[in-house]
């Protein structure tokens, strides 16, 4: 390796974002002028995340990513360079730039880096963070374009790749340095079929084998379908491959060839309905204790290209095992009718590794391999049998929602269970935080990232620093792996079910930094024991309203999976139809047109898990008869006027002491503003989805055309006064702008049965009453927003805004259907 002079070395500082909001507490982020951060590496021995860009190579501090400063290495295409690449046809905006796709460690001492170089791939060794040699050719390992599927392996200095990598090429996987290289057979049989790659995995399965087995290395791929049968009538279809590490090809068959390449389906489907995911979008590797024990996580799409879903299916290292040690699919005709070969099959067995009994029969090397055992690997490289899920089915089907990258953690709950978190980000960037529970998935949080929707292109996990890294098109994000202090009582710590997290008697602490764990209570199979002797401070207030007002007592759950139950001094509330006189709705109950029997002590709770606990102080209010308004009115005016009189009084001896003597100097501001006006205008207060305290509001149907209502209403810094009169003026809730909805989308399998994040009515109506947290329709314990102006969604209505729909018109609400996500 010939190490030259430093190469373009400078220093970069990062970008300070704006303060974080309570949802995103312990966050921290870099940023820089470059864009497409799409390649992480991490090394805790170190301490240090690397990080390709677009023209550049980072070095963060892993601890904290968003320290005073950090390290680059500026690498981007000369303009010559651009400017033939741009003769290409290609385009100037994206592709004629150089893309880091592959940075990892070579030795002890070196990284190597390859990018796309505006579609002229180069590879360059780093030493010390500094780039310690003239960059290579890199177009065998290294794809011409920034979005083409790629995957890259280093493995005891030997690079192991998989990508088309020339516009016109055909997919390959290869062994490119030292030699000697190897790559896939294209002819007389493809083995390829526009494969489009998603992640490769190294798994060492020679350690503690007892056969002298190799090491193998897994290739996860989409490609075109080969099995055109009646089976088989999807276009495109998950992959696995394998090869063997010691594999160095023929002697004359299969020559600079793999001589061990196999490839079997994987199937993630709903099997009841018959539906199947076929798109492969990301896979993560989980080792276990010994090799076998290795598990591999899926991300599964659709490949209707307008249909957002996704499955996640999770399979074992033995049933992929067991389908490469099965029947093999023969290709008839040359064409594309593949069906299962039955013939006789030669020995020894073609694609395995060289083991224990090849070496006693004389065959060391896979270039001692009969000819008519490589003959027969050219012409079947799919296996018949197909790689079934571990659970047989997906841990989580989620409509709605296309999940681009995963990673897994594995804790220790305080059961003695073990159990594995998965992080998984969306299109959109959210971070959605699950847990694995007995073959189904429990979406503890989804966390926004962002304030404007940006694609999550990279995930990785430190549990020596406790934080998952988030690579997107403009920087990276640092995240806590858990946030226990968000759940501010016993029973929100034990519902989230956070194997991370575990309830005191005062507070949602870390178990990983409790040295005495015997007093924790954590409930992450159930969910739902250790809070029974769990005691509430419960106050009640009064409000007064008038007969005939509309009420609407608000409630806001901070679970997605719970639903509201309201009660009448003790007493569950019965029906709720549209003759009742209540309405209930995911943000709090309706009083329409209030009587005098409806007077009492209102309680809202929380139901999970069969578990009742309640959200906010209960409520209580009396109404009052026109005749006691009046006489209430009459008190109103006459404080009011004399208000009026001493304020008159006051300015009248003020004007007497600036013209007498002017002795000294008063300001009339203290005096005004300590005054009410007498006419004030009165708009509605937003409720954050954190506030503690639950608000009483009446709809009044007195209001004119202008929106004013007649009344007096008194309010403090915005909080309602003991016995104040409350007004929601008609229109003045904030509304969400009218978008036109995407085309009806192919039809999607239903969903089992759980809270819908619409609001559901005990007599099976659904009205269209979102709440703030239930609005981006998740079904995970808590949903956390970036930004807390955006508490409503372009295609939802307030709940407010449709209440006064529902005031105004009184007709049926609208249906909508049900939940459209969940875990299966």
């Amino acid at each position: 390796m010939d190490l030259a002079e430093p190469v373009n070395v400078t220093e970069v500082m990062f970008i300070k974002n704006p303060p974080l909001l309570s949802g995103l507490q312990g966050c921290r982020r870099f940023q820089s002028s470059a864009v497409g951060y799409s390649t992480m590496l991490l090394e805790a021995d170190s301490e240090r995340l690397f990080v390709g860009a677009r023209g550049a190579v980072f070095a963060l501090n892993a601890s904290d990513i968003s320290a005073s400063s950090a390290l680059t290495i500026e690498w981007e295409a000369s303009p010559e360079q651009k400017h033939q690449c741009l003769l290409k046809g290609k385009d100037n905006k994206t592709e004629c730039f150089n893309h880091i796709r592959f940075l990892q460690r070579f030795n002890s001492t070196h990284l190597y880096m390859c990018g796309t170089h505006a579609f002229r791939p180069l590879c360059a060794y780093i030493e010390k963070f500094v780039m310690s040699s003239q960059p290579e050719e890199g177009r065998d390992k290294c794809p011409y374009g920034p979005t083409t599927g790629y995957t890259a392996l280093m493995i005891d200095q030997q690079m192991y790749t998989a990508s088309q990598y020339e516009f016109r090429s055909f997919p390959d996987i290869r062994r490119n340095s030292p030699s000697p290289t190897l790559k896939t057979e294209d002819a007389p049989t493809r083995w390829l079929n526009e494969a489009d790659f998603v992640g490769s995995a190294l798994v060492r399965e020679s350690l503690g084998s007892s056969t002298g087995d190799d090491d193998k290395i897994y290739y996860f791929f989409t490609e075109r379908s080969q099995e055109q049968t009646t089976t088989y009538s999807h276009s495109r279809l998950a992959r696995v491959a394998r090869i063997c590490k010691g594999d160095r090809g023929g002697r004359l068959t299969l020559q600079k060839r793999w001589t061990s390449f196999l490839k079997a389906r994987l199937t993630c489907s709903l099997p009841e309905y018959d539906f199947h995911f076929n798109m492969l979008r990301s896979m993560f590797v989980m080792p276990g204790l010994t090799p076998q024990d290795t598990l591999f996580y899926g991300i599964f799409g659709l490949e209707w290209k307008n249909v957002k879903a996704s499955a996640v299916c999770r399979f074992s290292l033995s049933e992929v095992q067991e389908a490469f040690q099965g029947p093999y699919m023969e290709n008839q005709d040359s064409g594309s009718k593949w069906k299962e070969y039955t013939g006789k099959i030669p020995d020894p067995r073609p694609g395995t590794c060289i083991t224990d009994t090849l070496r006693a029969k004389g065959i060391n090397v896979s270039t001692s391999l009969p000819d008519d055992v490589l003959n027969f690997v050219r012409r079947h490289p799919l296996m018949s049998r197909q790689v079934q899920p571990l659970d047989r089915r997906p841990l989580l089907f989620r409509r709605t929602t296309d999940y681009t990258h995963m990673a897994v953690n594995v804790i220790e709950g305080l059961d003695g269970r073990t159990y594995h978190v998965l992080y998984m980000g969306t299109d959109e960037g959210w971070l959605h935080k699950a847990v694995e529970i007995e073959g189904k998935l429990h979406i503890i949080e989804e966390l926004q990232l962002f304030d404007e929707p940006q694609p999550v292109i990279n995930l990785l996990l430190s549990a020596k620093q406790m934080s998952v890294y988030v690579g997107y098109p403009s920087g990276v994000v640092q995240l806590p792996l858990s946030s226990c202090h968000r759940y501010t009582s016993c029973y929100d710590c034990v519902f989230a079910r956070d194997p991370h997290c575990a309830w005191n008697g005062a507070q949602c602490v870390d178990v990983m930094a409790q040295a005495d764990r015997s007093t924790l209570v954590q409930d992450i199979q159930q969910g739902s024991k250790g809070c029974e002797n769990t005691e509430y401070d419960v106050v009640a207030r009064s409000r007064s309203v008038r007969v005939g007002d509309d009420v609407l007592l608000q409630c806001e759950l901070s679970s997605n999976l719970a639903t509201p139950l309201w009660t009448l001094d003790g007493s569950e509330l019965q029906g709720y139809g549209l003759n009742s006189g209540f309405r209930t709705g995911t943000d709090g109950l309706l009083i329409i047109e209030a009587r005098q029997d409806q007077s009492g002590l209102y309680t809202c709770f929380a139901v999970e898990n069969n578990i009742k606990v309640p959200t906010e102080n209960p409520y209580s209010f009396f109404l009052l008869s026109p005749r006691n308004m009046e006489a209430i009115y009459l008190s109103l005016i006459t404080i009011l006027g004399g208000l009026c009189v001493v304020l008159t009084v006051v300015l009248v001896y003020v004007g007497f002491c600036l013209r007498v003597g002017n002795r000294g100097k008063y300001s009339l501001r203290a005096a005004a503003s300590a005054y009410p006006n007498c006419k004030r205008h009165n708009r509605n207060r937003k409720h954050h989805r954190n506030s503690s305290q639950m608000e009483l509001k009446t709809i009044s149907s007195h209001c004119n055309g202008n929106g004013i209502c007649n009344g007096v209403s008194k309010q403090h810094n915005g909080d309602i006064q003991e016995g104040g009169f409350l007004q929601i003026v008609p229109g003045e809730a904030h509304s969400s702008p009218n978008m036109e909805l995407p085309p009806p989308a192919p039809p999607l399998p239903p969903t089992p049965q759980h809270p819908s994040p619409e609001c559901d009515f005990p007599n099976g109506l659904s009205a269209t009453l979102p709440s703030v947290l239930r609005r981006m329709k998740g079904n995970s314990y808590v949903l956390l927003r970036q930004s807390e102006s955006e508490s409503t969604s372009p295609l939802c209505y307030s709940f407010a805004e449709e209440l006064n729909k529902i005031l105004e018109k009184r007709k049926h609400t609208q249906l909508l259907p049900r939940p459209d996500e969940s875990s299966v």
